[in-house]
């Protein structure tokens, strides 16, 4: 059976380029951020149902990502992404999401540090919260009792420290 691992986080921590490196080193299937695409694709700002919409293609592609799958899916984002994006934004979250979270399991969360400089990118809208999203994170991985390792560290350092939080977790 097919490990799934998370990787969240606040923006600019570093999970596209880790979840890459991951399923490099695993030889196995990354699931990218689809929100990424979408937004660069919206010819408008993006609304609180355009949020709904991201929720639902994310979970559409892990599960046809998890077919090329060998022993672990590295997932490039997760639906707390999401429902902490709505909550800050829009002050309420689509109960589709939250539902999901609850039934879309991941064996283990990587939950990346803020210890990275914050970087511009035109979907980055936070560089002064960094450390209030991490917490909003933890507390939500906490809450709802979901296995979870901080990963911290500047490029190969942050990546040996998730090969071996993976590595130590599964073993």
């Amino acid at each position: 059976m097919v490990k799934k691992i998370a990787i969240t986080g606040p923006e600019s921590t570093g999970k596209s380029e880790l979840s890459k490196k991951l399923a490099a080193y695993y030889y196995t299937v990354y699931v990218p951020e689809f929100a990424r695409k979408y937004i660069d694709e919206l010819a408008r700002d993006y609304t609180q149902d355009d949020i709904l919409i991201i929720a639902q293609n994310q979970i559409l592609q892990e599960k046809e990502a998890s077919l090329h799958a060998n022993e672990y899916l590295i997932c490039d984002t997760e639906l707390i992404v999401t429902k902490i994006w709505s909550m800050h934004r829009y002050k309420e979250c689509h109960p589709w999401i939250l539902e999901k979270i609850k039934n879309n399991r991941y064996d283990l969360f990587l939950l990346c540090d803020i210890d990275l400089s914050w970087e511009y990118d035109k979907q980055r809208e936070h560089p002064d919260k960094r450390e209030f999203f991490f917490n909003w994170y933890r507390n939500e991985l906490e809450e709802y009792g979901f296995p979870y390792k901080v990963i911290s560290g500047n490029s190969e350092k942050r990546i040996q420290n998730a090969i071996d939080a993976v590595d130590g977790f599964f073993s």
